[in-house]
């Protein structure tokens, strides 16, 4: 950060919610830009107050919708570059098109990479994210990636309920080892995998589980609820091998399609989400619990704004 430049913090439309709670946090307003759209679908963004020589965080989601947030926040850079800020932040706690980080088949593209490679032309100094899909993303940048984690917060919100007792952690698939893992570490919990074989859905009945979950309490965990599928047929599997009581959690939101209905219908005690993405009313669930990322979010923010180490947020 540039010496005696002033903080300023800004919001576009994805996720304003999230932004007003980190606004909050630091104890600063969100400063005052407008993003309008024409008939035809074309971005206005209006910077109505100075930036010249100043630190400026943008917070945006690229979220449902997708390409449409994506523009915004790529017009906003573009805008601030052209006002002579002094350092551009693009703090983005949901990366969309982080699951297209390879090449899985012929001619496909590598999206994510894409992303990145915008992000950088517009003119970002500096991107901060939260639970990539694919955490060698941060190499698709030339620019400092700070990769923050709701790790911790997570685990802090299950003990203080108390159900990491007779716990085990469940991964839905073999891709979700490493998150289940790090999760059960801290929860001093041991680890079961639902052995999901194919792209389709499964039968409860003859998938195999690997690991002891009868008579348990099971936390399914992973970075994403998308359209429930995955989510919902690990926790049918688990009740039907005995599991006595079933937790999701993951840190983004997604919930497309009929991912509501889905997961209604599951037989999950709470389900665990934040707030990364914005969760209209009619997406939020009986059972759905909402946890914050805003103070882990500030708190970063406010050690790299002071040019400090966020070091100190990997090791609680």
């Amino acid at each position: 950060m540039q010496e005696n430049a002033t903080m300023k913090l800004f919001a576009l439309n994805s996720n304003q919610p999230l932004a007003r709670k980190i606004a909050d946090e630091l104890a600063v307003s969100l400063c005052d830009a407008s993003v309008k759209h024409f008939s035809d679908g074309e971005i206005q963004i209006n910077i109505n107050e100075s930036v010249r020589g100043d630190d400026v965080f943008v917070i945006q989601s690229i979220a449902d919708p997708v390409n449409e947030n994506f523009m915004e926040l790529m017009i906003m850079i573009d805008a601030l570059k052209r006002a002579s800020a002094g350092t551009i932040n693009v703090v983005i706690p949901y990366y969309g098109y982080a699951r297209a980080d390879r090449k899985t088949r012929s001619r496909e593209p590598i999206t994510a990479k894409l992303i990145a490679n915008y992000l950088q032309l517009a003119g970002a100094d500096r991107v901060i994210t939260l639970d990539l899909h694919a955490g060698q993303i941060q190499g698709f940048f030339n620019i400092p990636v700070d990769h923050l984690t709701a790790l911790y917060d997570k685990v802090a919100y299950y003990q203080d309920k108390e159900i990491d007792k007779n716990l085990v952690v469940v991964a839905p698939n073999h891709d979700g080892v490493k998150g289940a893992r790090n999760l059960a570490e801290l929860l001093k919990a041991p680890i079961a995998i639902v052995d999901k074989r194919g792209k389709g859905r499964i039968d409860p009945e003859t998938t195999a589980i690997i690991g002891d979950v009868a008579g348990r309490t099971c936390l399914i965990t992973d970075d994403m609820i998308d359209t429930g599928a995955k989510m919902v047929d690990a926790a049918r599997t688990l009740k039907a091998h005995g599991a006595t009581a079933i937790y999701g959690c993951a840190t983004h939101a997604v919930l497309s399609g009929n991912a509501v209905q889905e997961l209604a219908a599951a037989p999950f005690e709470e389900i665990l989400v934040t707030d990364t993405i914005a969760i209209p009313e009619e997406k939020r669930l009986a059972n759905m619990h909402i946890l914050s990322v805003a103070p882990t979010m500030a708190k970063a923010l406010r050690l790299i704004y002071n040019n400090k180490s966020v070091d100190t947020l990997f090791n609680r």
